[in-house]
C-alpha cells in the first residue's frame, strides 16, 4: 500500500508483512494435512483363476481403397454392393472381426468416407486405419 509522506509524494515500499502471514498460515496449513494424506487404504483385488480360457480372435478383414475408387476385400477386387452384403455377414460373427481399412496417398477422403459409411450401416464396431511409415 502507498501512504503519503506528509504530501511530499508517494511512499515507494511494499509492505511484506500481509504477505508473510499468509505464507505462514500456508505453511501451518500443509504440515497438518501432509501427513493425512499418506494414510494408505488397505483394499483387496480379485485374485486371477488359473483356468483361463482363451479367446481366440478371427484374422482381421484388409479392405484396399485405391485412389480410382476399387476396392479389395483380402487383396481380392470387390464392389461397393458386395462389400456391403461380406461386411454384415462379418458383423454378425462372434467375437467381431477387426475391419482394417488401407488407403494409398492419392486416394480422395470422400472414397474412404463412404467405406466407412458402408461398414458402420453394416453393424462393423471395429474399425482401424493401416498406414505405412514414410519411406525417408
Amino acid at each position: 500500500m502507498a501512504f503519503s509522506k506528509g504530501g511530499d509524494g508517494i511512499m515507494a515500499e511494499i509492505n511484506v508483512t500481509p504477505l508473510v502471514d499468509v505464507m505462514l498460515v500456508l505453511l501451518i496449513i500443509f504440515m497438518i494435512t501432509a501427513p493425512l494424506m499418506s494414510h494408505k487404504i488397505k483394499i483387496e483385488l480379485p485374485k486371477k483363476s488359473m483356468t483361463v480360457a482363451e479367446e481366440k480372435l478371427p484374422p482381421p478383414i484388409t479392405v484396399s481403397v485405391q485412389a480410382n475408387g476399387s476396392l479389395y476385400w483380402n487383396d481380392a477386387p470387390v464392389l461397393k454392393d458386395g462389400l456391403d452384403r461380406q461386411l454384415r455377414i462379418e458383423a454378425r460373427r462372434e467375437p467381431q472381426p477387426l475391419l482394417e481399412i488401407r488407403a494409398d496417398k492419392e486416394t480422395q477422403y470422400r472414397l474412404l468416407q463412404e467405406v466407412m459409411s458402408i461398414s458402420k450401416t453394416a453393424g462393423m464396431k471395429k474399425i482401424g486405419f493401416i498406414t505405412e511409415p514414410e519411406k525417408k
